[in-house]
């Protein structure tokens, strides 16, 4: 992060957050934790980033203790606001679910799918509203690092806090739509009937070969759209935030101002936050929905 002469950069500002907390095999042959991007680089596919995994399995638990809560403690009678929200959450996915999905097919777990997908979604994308430098610097406080360092040549340790920033994230959710895709269809038409409409779809048995890579093509570039899309707008709103607080803070150590002046493009990014959960939760529906008609 810092130059020569040990003074903070905006390129190695940038660069520290957009590096993931990386652990993998370094080049010697031992395991251990990332000390640079280019280290990071280095350990190959079988890196974990440890960040993303951290902040979305914990938000993922979140959503499962705090939904569960509510549901063992569930009123029928003068529900209180909180649980008024969340009913409103389940009648939404439930909404959504009977717009979008083929009424000629009945699938009890759509609904279930689409609310964890929104929700789940949702608030990794809502870790992309707290101020850039607060999460980075508590976590090299919790490193060990003094806050003199911090304050003269920025955080050395790596964390990067939202989830959906890092398309190793988006392209696994992505993944695990197209699995549950090709399951259904398999399902629902058999492996005979997904085939025949990967081979004679949409211009007859004649014309096979150019069927099938169409058909092929299509397939593939659902999970791949899916999960392109989600990163792409996240990573430009966090890239959006870095920019704001390295204007707003030159100078100020940590970024404590250029922190608050985040908070105005939050005003305006807050609307991408639920929206780009809502497309991801309806895309999952329209393309199960595909996988449950015949053709």
């Amino acid at each position: 992060m810092a130059s020569g002469n040990g003074e903070l950069t905006g390129a190695g500002y940038i660069k520290h957050h957009l590096t993931n907390l990386t652990f993998g095999q370094h080049p010697d042959g031992t395991w251990g934790f990332a000390h640079s991007a280019a280290e990071a680089k280095e350990m190959g596919f079988m890196a974990i980033h440890v960040d993303s995994m951290l902040w979305s399995i914990a938000l993922g638990l979140l959503f499962l203790l705090v939904f569960r809560s509510f549901a063992k403690s569930f009123k029928k009678e003068n529900p209180g606001k909180a649980q008024v929200a969340v009913e409103s959450i389940f009648q939404f996915a439930q909404d959504s679910k009977n717009s979008s999905f083929t009424p000629h097919a009945k699938n009890d777990y759509i609904a279930p799918i689409a609310l964890t997908v929104f929700v789940w979604v949702l608030l990794m994308n809502i870790m992309d509203i707290v101020p850039i430098d607060w999460l980075p610097t508590l976590a090299a406080v919790f490193n060990g690092e003094s806050w003199s360092q911090i304050s003269s040549t920025g955080a050395h340790t790596y964390m990067k806090v939202v989830p959906t920033t890092d398309p190793n994230i988006t392209l696994g959710m992505a993944l695990s739509v197209f699995v549950m895709i090709v399951y259904y269809s398999i399902k629902v038409k058999g492996a005979g009937g997904f085939l025949k409409e990967l081979a004679f779809q949409p211009f007859g048995p004649k014309l096979l070969p150019f069927n099938l890579l169409l058909e092929t093509v299509a397939l593939l570039a659902k999970p791949l759209s899916l999960g392109l899309r989600l990163f792409g707008n996240l990573y430009a709103a966090e890239l959006i935030f870095i920019l704001i607080a390295m204007t707003f803070s030159a100078g100020i150590g940590i970024g404590l101002l250029g922190g608050f002046a985040q908070m105005g493009w939050a005003i305006f990014h807050i609307l991408v936050i639920p929206l780009q959960a809502y497309i991801f939760m309806m895309l999952t529906i329209v393309y199960l929905s595909q996988a449950h008609e015949h053709h």
